[in-house]
């Protein structure tokens, strides 16, 4: 049975036991401070489930475990030969090869035709704002980074990320523009479809 390569939280954790053995609270608090939650959803239980389907593939394996306080013992991880190939074989592909998604936007915008006019440029406006709030919030988190003396190539996902939220601000406020002023095509046809 093979590995199947389908959540990024599995691809996380072998890059994670990639630079040092952990165990996975370790693995999650390091994925909050590094802000990786902001790509890779993240949740206990969900981190729990995919740390033991990569030990039963062979990718990672228990190397120790520790004991602190009266904390629980913890069982330590370590990457394998094969999982640190699999990690960039996966790593290879998911840069390489463009692959479709679903954005729940692209699914909306599709079919913004059906509102009235006037609703789609309030939730287009509306949407451009909350897009201004990331960007914004997005730059102080990456100024803190960049303070902390982390390297770009550190948070380089998030660099990405601004990069794809200036573009998506761009497009809204054309669309926004386009609609106020009746110029986006077929608009006459929309408009006389909501009267």
């Amino acid at each position: 049975m093979s590995f199947k390569r389908m959540n990024p939280l599995a691809l996380a954790v072998l890059a994670l036991l990639a630079e040092r053995p952990m165990h996975p609270y370790e693995m999650a608090q390091t994925m909050r401070e590094r802000h990786q939650e902001e790509v890779i959803k993240l949740n206990y239980g969900s981190l729990y489930t995919v740390v033991e389907q990569l030990a039963k593939h062979e990718l990672i394996t228990a190397s120790a475990t520790q004991k602190a306080g009266n904390r629980p013992e913890r069982t330590v991880y370590a990457i394998t030969d094969t999982g640190t190939a699999e990690l960039h074989d996966w790593l290879r592909e998911l840069i390489a090869v463009p692959a479709k998604e679903y954005p729940r936007f692209e699914a909306g915008i599709s079919m913004v035709g059906l509102l009235p006019p006037d609703d789609a440029l309030a939730v287009v406006e509306q949407r451009c704002a909350a897009v201004d709030e990331q960007l914004t919030a997005l730059a102080v988190l990456l100024e803190r980074l960049a303070g902390m003396g982390l390297p770009q190539l550190a948070w380089i996902e998030l660099d990405y990320r601004m990069a794809m939220l200036r573009a998506e601000r761009a497009w809204l406020t054309w669309f926004a523009t386009a609609t106020r002023e009746g110029a986006v095509g077929g608009y006459d046809h929309w408009e006389g479809k909501h009267r």
